[in-house]
């Protein structure tokens, strides 16, 4: 008898019905993000050149919704946070004009904003349920509400606000594209950072990040 219940075991077991892994055939895609970018500005004022690193940091959550049945397009809309910094230093001889009394002196400013991101994602991917490796093109129109930006001299180690000065509704558009973890990434500021004066605007040049 004991034989024939330690053969009956096996039998036992392997008739159980084995259960297949469940795959979520509703999934979405890259609704966590993060960038690492360099600020290039456009339309720069004579006399102004950048030195060392500017960088733009930026992060954030999108509602990731497809819209076609293999869910390979989808939009998302989502909110973020940015900073942004840019290095720039300008030649006072290039300012004034150069004279027999002129000293040249290079005047290094540092330009810092954070804001609040309203960013809207048009979504092609080539992704399946169950896996986490595939092309994407996502390309978007974020809009920037900035709360805090100062004026930094480096050269005469002072600190202001220029939150008046600047435009707080800020706008752009960008596009990404890659492959798994990495993305290249372009953000077009459309509009001036100032409300008058320079008509100086972002370009930013880095690379942006999915998860889940």
């Amino acid at each position: 008898m004991r034989i024939l219940f330690f053969l009956w075991i096996p039998f036992f077991c392997f008739s159980q019905e084995i259960k297949p892994i469940e795959i979520d055939s509703l999934y979405r895609e890259d609704q966590f993000y993060a960038s690492l970018s360099y600020n290039l500005i456009q339309n720069r004022p004579e006399g102004f050149k950048q030195f060392s690193f500017s960088p733009g940091v930026n992060f954030g959550i999108l509602r990731d919704i497809p819209i076609s049945k293999n869910r390979h397009w989808a939009i998302a809309p989502g909110i973020g946070y940015s900073y942004n910094n840019i290095k720039q230093f300008i030649n006072s001889e290039e300012i004034v004009g150069a004279t027999e009394n002129t000293t040249s002196e290079n005047i290094r400013t540092i330009i810092s904003s954070h804001s609040i991101d309203f960013p809207l994602e048009i979504r092609w991917r080539n992704a399946t349920p169950n896996s986490h490796s595939f092309w994407r093109i996502y390309t978007g129109f974020k809009t920037s509400y900035v709360f805090n930006s100062k004026l930094e001299s480096t050269t005469e180690n002072t600190k202001e606000s220029i939150l008046d000065e600047i435009n707080r509704l800020q706008y752009g558009a960008y596009i990404s594209v890659g492959f798994n973890t990495w993305n290249p990434y372009i953000y077009y500021g459309i509009n001036p950072i100032f409300k008058e004066g320079s008509k100086m605007s972002n370009f930013n040049v880095g690379f942006i990040f999915y998860i889940l």
